[in-house]
């Protein structure tokens, strides 16, 4: 009976471990409100090989934005705005086991195709990996954006129902003014939703 109770508690800690993997991969990160800032940049979310290459998309739909962003790209570049890419990496113990089970492994730190994808190689001015769908989770944006004295953030990119809504979210809360470029992103399934959340929050979508 004893090992019984064993192998349940170690079951239930297994799956305890993985419910808090989950809980923070979709979790909104709370930061510091920001001073008074006039930059602006441009962050290009996880607009990876592996993503871009193997997600979701279909290939009109991403012939249809990519011409979008690399506009945008284009303009910001020539206003002197910085261009961030984001790139997704699962690093942490629990978000690798989930990736591997859910994601079909893709994105794994180490692993091929986390790179910036053909299209947009080589057109950021900076990259920041980020660990879950937030990209501020890590702190790096964070620093990066008040080295550039940014308040102000143009958003492309995907996944429009994850990445780019957390990210947006939290960037909200900091207190930066927020763009999402609508069709400068791309999602596997209906945005409805997220889209009412954006515009409640006071995110402008463009």
């Amino acid at each position: 009976m004893s090992v019984v109770y064993v192998v349940g508690g170690v079951i239930v800690t297994g799956l305890l471990w993985l419910v808090a993997g989950v809980v923070r991969i979709g979790s909104v990160s709370r930061g510091k409100a920001i001073e008074v800032r006039s930059g602006e940049a441009l962050l290009l979310i996880d607009l990876q090989t592996v993503f871009w290459n193997e997600g979701p998309y279909a290939d009109p739909d991403k012939q249809r934005v990519a011409p979008v962003i690399l506009n945008e790209i284009e303009v910001a570049k020539a206003q002197g705005r910085p261009v961030i890419a984001l790139r997704q990496e699962w690093s942490l113990p629990a978000t690798k086991v989930i990736a591997r089970l859910t994601m079909k492994g893709q994105a794994i730190a180490g692993s091929s195709g986390t790179e910036l994808a053909a299209p947009f190689v080589d057109l950021a001015d900076h990259e920041v990996v980020k660990r879950v769908q937030d990209g501020f989770e890590t702190g790096g944006l964070d620093a990066l954006l008040a080295e550039l004295d940014v308040g102000s953030l143009r958003i492309v990119g995907l996944d429009y129902n994850y990445c780019v809504f957390k990210t947006a979210m939290a960037a909200a809360q900091r207190g930066y003014g927020v763009t999402v470029v609508t069709n400068g992103t791309l999602a596997g399934q209906s945005t409805d939703k997220v889209q009412m959340q954006l515009k409640e929050r006071g995110i402008a979508l463009a």
